[in-house]
């Protein structure tokens, strides 16, 4: 494992993403791609008294799920690495205080997702570990309930807000297997252009994927086309088209390669969710789901992953602060480098 240009590590060992599971909520179980998500809800509540109970039981069983399906015996996992949106991760701590494995709470906000695989994959490529679990949650109804407004309220949306996804991703990163196969990753700066619109997630998060994208390009001496895909978190529609304006100016046309999670988990014409999805559970869900899939049936080689997150609370934005954002960048191969 070694350090190349500003911020990138290169891995030397090869982690291996070995297995993966998601679980969503009812509005992204109508959407495109419900058939690639192991399990589908019918209520946001799943049995539970509260949207946060019932957001720790995502993942908690979101957790069950990949460990089940790996084959690997829970005390054979070294770490847990897991976070989500909620005031000090309760819906992580919570749902997973019983799996009895070593745990790693992390905030990125909507980036948690990258940044646990990021974490997990230095921990395996420096022998620290065989095994680890990564996992991220969110709930539209929680997160709505901290973020913005009470749903009760019946506040109108308007057309740049974000859904934010209910349910949670996961996947267990190997020291050994036969791929996906992590080969570098880009960790980003905290970039912060002064915007304060919470409902304006995209435009405060672009600045932040437009730098580690383009940091990630120069370390690796790569270019775009490089990529069978580059797919960013919850950037969204509004997000995306900055992002993709933004890599122009650097001379950078990504349009070809780019999509981003926001844009496929929902259909826009059908579903009324404005400018896409956003939450944990974007990125966690769509690559846990539908795109290692896709890696498996070698129809994406190499992936570019990039996830965003807008680093604000309630209290930051009661107070007038501007939105931060970060990114986090993770390139996932079917072939060793």
């Amino acid at each position: 494992m070694k350090k190349i240009g500003k911020q990138t590590i290169q891995m030397e060992n090869f982690p291996t993403i070995s297995q993966s599971a998601s679980i969503v909520g009812p509005k992204e179980s109508e959407g495109p791609l419900a058939k690639y998500f192991d399990r589908c809800l019918e209520d946001e509540f799943w049995g539970e008294k509260t949207w946060e109970k019932a957001e720790s039981k995502i993942i908690k069983e979101t957790v069950n799920t990949v460990i089940a399906k790996s084959n690997i015996s829970s005390t054979d996992i070294d770490f847990c690495f897991a976070g989500d949106l909620l005031n000090q991760c309760i819906s992580s701590s919570f749902g997973l205080r019983e799996i009895n494995i070593p745990f790693f709470g992390v905030f990125g906000a909507c980036s948690t997702f990258v940044e646990s695989m990021c974490l997990a994959s230095v921990f395996i490529d420096s022998h620290a570990a065989k095994h680890i679990v990564c996992a991220a949650s969110s709930h539209f109804c929680s997160a709505e309930k901290q973020f913005r407004f009470p749903l009760e309220l019946g506040n109108q949306r308007p057309p740049t807000s974000q859904w934010t996804v209910t349910g949670a991703g996961s996947v267990i990163l190997s020291s050994e297997g036969n791929g996906p196969f992590v080969t570098y990753i880009t960790p980003g700066k905290i970039v912060d252009m002064g915007i304060k619109d919470a409902n304006n997630m995209g435009a405060a998060m672009a600045p932040a994927a437009f730098d580690t994208l383009v940091t990630h390009l120069q370390d690796t001496n790569r270019k775009p086309s490089y990529y069978d895909a580059i797919i960013t978190g919850d950037l969204g529609y509004i997000g995306s088209d900055i992002l993709e304006d933004l890599c122009k100016t650097k001379g950078y046309n990504i349009n070809h390669q780019h999509n981003d999670c926001g844009k496929l988990i929902f259909d826009k014409e059908k579903q009324d969710t404005h400018s896409g999805g956003s939450g944990c559970a974007c990125i966690g869900t769509v690559f846990s789901g539908y795109l290692y899939q896709l890696m498996h049936e070698k129809k994406i080689n190499k992936l570019l992953l990039i996830a965003t997150g807008a680093l604000m609370n309630s209290t930051s934005s009661q107070q007038g602060e501007s939105i931060p954002g970060i990114a986090h960048a993770i390139s996932i191969e079917n072939c060793k480098i």
